[in-house]
């Protein structure tokens, strides 16, 4: 088991961190880890990698995509929610909100139009009055 501050394997970053090997491999895949390798072959992970991981999961709680990730992870050094805003980041958090505010509204009218089907529906159920 690897010490804190020391590098670690991949089982060890999936213990600290809760998150299965196959999604820290799909991470690396999708370039949001970069983890070195052993002269085994094994994956070797630096210390920082349990607050990345958090930072990596945190951000797709947000409804980033790994992308949008991928682009802003090099401003996500230091401790505490956010990230420093290097040049394109706010660029890409106001576009994501915007399309999130679209598909927002999308549903809203979606919500809208089944709730009048319903309605509907449910009226036809309704024996007709004076009869």
């Amino acid at each position: 088991m690897a010490r804190r501050g020391e590098p670690m394997l991949i089982g060890e970053l999936s213990r600290r961190t809760g998150v299965a090997t196959r999604l820290l491999r799909y991470y690396e895949e999708r370039g949001l880890l970069r983890p070195g390798r052993a002269g085994s072959g094994y994956r070797v992970y630096g210390s920082d990698a349990p607050q990345v991981v958090a930072r990596i999961r945190g951000m797709l709680a947000a409804g980033l995509t790994t992308d949008a990730i991928r682009e802003m992870l090099p401003c996500a050094g230091g401790a505490g929610p956010g990230i420093e805003p290097c040049p394109e980041v706010l660029r890409a958090m106001r576009a994501h909100l915007e399309r999130m505010d679209a598909d927002i509204a999308e549903l809203r009218r979606r919500r809208a139009a089944l709730a009048a089907f319903r309605d509907a529906t449910e009226a036809r159920r309704e024996p007709a009055a004076g009869h």
